[in-house]
């Protein structure tokens, strides 16, 4: 019988949307290379099951103090899904309507998702990329007076994590060594956030980038042009598609910009999809940590910085995600529905076998 007990949070929630962030930092124990330490953060803890749940009721709560949201005014947004869960939710707990606009090249699930929550959901083509619908999402707005939440250059993205995400790190590492901060980047938020914070009290920490290898728009060193608004006006060339949803638009957003241009990062890794598929399924095979594949590319970038780490390193890497976003992409091709030839000698192998 299992010695394990719980005793309750000590506290009384008032709404969903309080049960945001103080997500748990865990040690990876059996796929690790010896020598190091090697931690995830994983945001999947989430009410909604994803980073952007901090960005989602930052948005709100940011825009309801300032009177730019009024009383049951539609709030529009565009997003690869993450960002529209986490407003889904938000909105749904709040009493705002929500429309989301999404390019269909994304899972199925992220739209079902949404819809389920009570969102309207505008599929764009996928052609026009993730320009194509943060143009629509402004149109639709522009048209009727609604709320656009603009992830990508709202100044509530980065001051979410630097008051919640980065102070957690630096209330879990107080005292302890912490070598590698490891993140992608989507809007940026993230890295610039736990930029302002970390390199002024953990300055020996070091951030390291990472992004698709076959879509480098920081490694590029070119910038698309923004408008006074700091909203993108082009679509970067260097971008391609790629199996990392969540990551790298194709434009580099306003938010990540502050990390670039104040140099919040040490290093910048790029690192190809199909390799961040792999550790993501090695993550929930032998760890039992089920994320996307966001945050399979993370954690293979954070692979590589420990196997090159000096020995008693400390590497934290941020997992964005639940992997249950990505069921009907490359993350489970080859996963069936029916039993395998294995499961099947299984069954028949005892009497009580029935086809």
């Amino acid at each position: 019988m299992s010695d394990r007990t719980t005793s309750g949070r000590g506290r009384l929630y008032e709404s969903i949307v309080d049960t945001i962030g103080d997500t748990p930092t865990i040690r990876i124990n059996r796929i690790a290379p010896e020598g190091v330490t090697v931690y995830v953060k994983f945001e999947a803890f989430n009410p909604a099951a994803s980073v952007k749940d901090r960005l989602a009721i930052s948005i709100i709560e940011e825009a309801e103090k300032s009177g730019a949201l009024k009383p049951s005014q539609t709030v529009v947004e565009a997003t690869s899904g993450n960002t529209g869960i986490g407003l889904a939710m938000v909105c749904a707990a709040k009493g705002y309507p929500l429309v989301i606009t999404m390019a269909d090249s994304f899972s199925i699930e992220r739209r079902r998702l949404m819809r389920f929550l009570g969102a309207k959901v505008v599929l764009t083509p996928r052609a026009e990329k993730g320009f194509g619908m943060y143009q629509k999402a402004k149109e639709l707005a522009e048209a009727n007076g609604w709320f656009f939440a603009g992830q990508f250059e709202t100044p509530a993205n980065a001051k979410i994590h630097q008051n919640t995400t980065a102070r957690e790190i630096i209330g879990d590492f107080e005292g302890e060594r912490l070598d590698y901060v490891v993140t992608g980047y989507g809007t940026g938020g993230t890295v610039s956030g736990l930029g302002r914070v970390l390199k002024s009290e953990r300055p020996e920490t070091k951030i390291i980038l990472t992004e698709p290898a076959n879509a480098q728009l920081v490694g590029s060193g070119y910038v698309n042009t923004r408008n006074e608004a700091h909203q993108p006006t082009e679509s970067h060339p260097n971008f391609e598609p790629h199996p990392i949803q969540g990551w790298t638009p194709d434009f580099i957003p306003w938010v990540l910009q502050e990390a670039l241009d104040k140099g919040y990062y040490d290093q910048l890794l790029p690192v190809p999809g199909p390799e961040g598929i792999a550790w993501s399924r090695r993550l929930a095979a032998e760890e039992g940590i089920f994320t996307g594949i966001s945050g399979g590319s993370t954690f293979a970038v954070s692979m590589k910085i420990a196997k090159e780490a000096e020995p008693g390193s400390v590497i934290l890497c941020m997992l964005p995600d639940t992997g249950e976003r990505y069921l009907s992409t490359p993350l489970f091709e080859g996963i069936g529905e029916d039993m395998s030839e294995e499961e099947l000698a299984l069954s028949k192998s005892t009497p009580g076998y029935q086809l």
